[in-house]
């Protein structure tokens, strides 16, 4: 009887694992194209990583109530700023917040780079993002290159932009 018990839970625990790797579902891997996202910015425009390609681009994902995501902010947005004409940009995924308080936050903030609105989290599981911040560097032609979990600084950034555009 138990036998039959653990078969059972097995054959169903198969069936799980065989739904949960759907073609075309792939984790975010470094050395794999980055899954699109397809989301709003706070300014309302749309923000499209596919229409991103040819840019080197920083995708960070972060939370307003998350302490090492403020600490990070400053420096994603003057990466931005000494970047953005050299061919890279950041894209800052705001997870899970009203974008009415996202709106307000970038505003206080004077942020200029793209804030995409993720309300619902859906882009964020895609990602498989558990812990904030987590930030992705994905090349020109849409390859994740690296994964970094945690607050990144300054020199983080430019070690990778800096790294990326002199490779190529």
């Amino acid at each position: 009887m138990i036998r039959i018990i653990i078969r059972r839970l097995f054959i169903v625990g198969l069936g799980v694992l065989a739904a949960c790797a759907a073609p075309g579902a792939t984790a975010p891997e470094i050395g794999r194209t980055a899954p699109d996202l397809r989301l709003e910015a706070a300014s309302g425009a749309p923000v499209d990583l596919a229409a991103l390609r040819g840019q080197v681009v920083v995708l960070n994902f972060w939370a307003s109530w998350c302490g090492p995501c403020l600490a990070e902010l400053p420096a994603l947005q003057a990466t931005y700023d000494a970047y953005r004409d050299r061919g890279a940009t950041i894209v800052a995924v705001n997870l899970r917040e009203e974008p009415a308080v996202v709106r307000a936050f970038v505003v206080e903030q004077r942020l200029s780079m793209p804030i995409a609105l993720d309300p619902d989290g859906l882009v964020a599981d895609r990602y498989l993002v558990k812990n904030l911040p987590v930030s992705f560097l994905i090349d020109r032609d849409g390859v994740i290159r690296e994964r970094h979990l945690g607050p990144l600084r300054s020199s983080d950034l430019a070690q990778w932009l800096d790294g990326i555009l002199a490779g190529e």
